[in-house]
């Protein structure tokens, strides 16, 4: 199994990060250290390249100067053109160990992160989920981690070509003169200034332009996510104007960035003229001084042309280093994150088995929200009954159902599952002995069947038929074109409201787990449906605890016990018979029910 690279904790302290921008740069350096023989070739290889490129033009000093002197014959000349045409064969050779080496390594680093990214954000809880949105953390991991590829490949590799063939072509050009050398890097501090001046602009736009980026994916993911309702309510037009809008907003902060970025390049050509008119007035009067010759004069322009695309490619190496550091600042502020659920720091071992659950005094608020949802819940739920959950919207059902999958912490001593803390068992344990059925159902843009088995993979084509008769949609199914092979489109967009909530309820019957919790997951269905779908599972609840939550009452007449909740307490308990003899609400919500149906 592939290993994922982490950073160190210290003192068991979430890790240090770096402040500023350039801080973040921390979280690639591992893979540095991971592909170091690779990296290392790959540099050593482009080095040579310029070096070999640095040959070539004393190489054409010496065929110069032999044509001055008249000393140059056909094999001498032959000899030279020789030289020129190996050193351009190693060239290439070199230059496909680099790009090979080099560029493939800004792919490998792209695939490590992206990996190590998705497993980090699967580890996050709810409340990550409830600030970032799809469309944040699509664009994280496509437009922010292609933006690190580029930097950490081409933009590496055109930094250390670019230093290094400066450096040398500057080494040469002062072996043949060091005045005339000086007078051709004169103007190069200005364009360190300028460069310095605009980079933490381009910082602070590049960044802008990948927010406005996310607000765009997010906005399409949920237009399109949503296309039934907004074809229903005839929005068609307002959402492609919207679209427009910031498309539009996106459009301004790319050309302001590229403002900047269209300032750096032309000036970088500029100043790598202006030295270019310099070598030609003072080179040449040298030259015809006597000072240096026609071959030392030709090599040291060859020299100042190969120092210009290091001058030139400066603006560019600038541009993809800053918008590289600010996307990894985003991916760092990602991987900064941390689940508020905590685990145990050490688990107890022992599973799950019988399905006793014992909620004591159980209060709890919603993170940064005021106001408790529940207050002093006492529940004991004995294992292998059926318990019903009923009560008006907002009365904490669903809150008390999610605290019992561990989707939000709760205090210690309160909730228990088979006699254990719930805070001593690690969530696998918990979450494994449960089979949740959501009040908003999930289904994936795959098949029937493989959404009945997602948690069950292995499981065998008649199970998951008995299951899908037992949730009553097998009929349904068969009657599909392609049976429990039909794919059902995105969030089962092609079933009913219906299908797609007995599809859930399969898939948690499939399972087998001691502990089922159905939270309102039949509303889509009729009254008379659920019951009897709550009836063909009966056969499956045997021995499993059971926890029903539902608006309607009547379905839940066979429940071992039904609590009443109001305000995020429960006001009443008992059997169908005794609520509907002892509390008015439940009683009254039963003729209604009954009576409308």
């Amino acid at each position: 199994m592939k290993k994922f690279i982490v950073l160190k904790k210290r003192n068991g302290e979430s890790p240090i990060w770096k402040k500023g921008p350039w801080g973040a740069v921390r979280i690639i350096t591992p893979y540095f250290r991971q592909y170091a023989l690779r990296v290392s070739i790959g540099f050593l290889t482009l080095v040579s390249v310029d070096f070999f490129q640095l040959v070539i033009p004393r190489v054409i000093k010496f065929a110069v100067d032999a044509l001055q002197k008249g000393t140059a014959t056909p094999h001498l000349l032959l000899k030279y053109g020789a030289y020129i045409v190996l050193l351009a064969l190693l060239i290439a050779v070199m230059r496909f160990f680099w790009r090979n080496l080099l560029l493939g390594f800004s792919r490998l680093l792209e695939t490590d992160l992206r990996n190590r990214m998705f497993s980090h954000i699967l580890s996050l809880d709810r409340a990550f989920f409830q600030r970032k949105t799809p469309g944040d953390i699509m664009a994280l991991a496509t437009n922010d981690l292609s933006s690190v590829q580029l930097a950490s490949g081409m933009g590496l590799v055109a930094f250390v070509d670019a230093v290094f063939m400066g450096f040398a072509a500057i080494a040469f050009m002062a072996y043949i003169d060091p005045v005339l050398t000086a007078i051709a890097i004169a103007p190069m501090p200005v364009l360190a200034l300028l460069t310095r001046f605009l980079s933490s602009r381009l910082h602070r736009r590049f960044r802008k332009v990948q927010e406005q980026f996310s607000s765009m994916t997010e906005f399409v993911r949920s237009t399109f996510s949503s296309i039934r309702l907004v074809k229903a309510y005839n929005q068609e037009a307002f959402q492609a104007s919207r679209f427009n809008a910031m498309g539009e907003t996106y459009v301004r902060d790319n050309l302001s960035l590229a403002r900047i970025y269209g300032t750096l390049f032309p000036v970088s050509g500029f100043i790598g003229n202006i030295s270019m008119l310099l070598v030609l007035f003072f080179g040449g009067r040298m030259t015809i001084g006597g000072t240096i010759t026609v071959g030392d004069f030709v090599a040291f322009i060859t020299y100042l042309f190969l120092m210009t695309w290091p001058m030139m490619a400066l603006g560019w190496v600038t541009d993809l280093f800053q918008r590289g550091v600010t996307s990894l600042q985003r991916i760092q502020e990602l991987l900064r994150e941390e689940p508020k659920l905590k685990g145990p720091v050490v688990p107890v071992k022992t599973a799950i088995t019988r399905g006793d659950i014992s909620i004591r005094g159980l209060s709890f608020s919603y993170p940064n929200q005021q106001g408790q949802v529940l207050k002093g819940i006492h529940l004991n739920i004995q294992p292998g009954i059926f318990l019903g959950i009923v009560g008006k919207t907002g009365a904490g059902k669903t809150t008390l159902c999610h605290l019992l999958a561990r989707l939000y912490p709760v205090e210690d001593g309160t909730v228990f599952f088979d006699g254990m803390d719930v805070n001593t068992l690690p969530f696998e344990a918990v979450r494994g002995a449960i089979a949740y059925v959501p009040q908003e159902v999930i289904l994936f843009s795959n098949t029937i069947a493989f959404n009945i088995a997602m948690g069950r993979q292995d499981a065998s084509e008649a199970e998951i038929e008995a299951v899908a008769r037992a949730a009553a949609i097998h009929d349904e199914i068969a009657a599909m074109p392609d049976g429990y092979q039909t794919r059902i489109g995105e969030k089962g967009v092609k079933l009913s409201g219906g299908q797609r909530q007995r599809l859930a309820i399969a898939r948690a019957l499939l399972l087998d787990r001691p502990i089922i919790i159905i939270d309102d997951g039949l509303s889509a269905v009729d009254m008379e449906t659920e019951h009897a779908i709550i009836g063909s599972i009966a056969g499956y609840l045997k021995g499993r605890t059971c926890i029903v939550v539902s608006h309607r009452v009547a379905p839940l007449a066979d429940a071992h016990e039904i609590v009443v909740m109001e305000d995020g307490r429960i006001i009443d308990r008992g059997t169908h018979e005794h609520l509907l003899k002892q509390n008015a609400f439940y009683a009254t919500i039963y003729r209604q029910q009954t009576r409308n149906a």
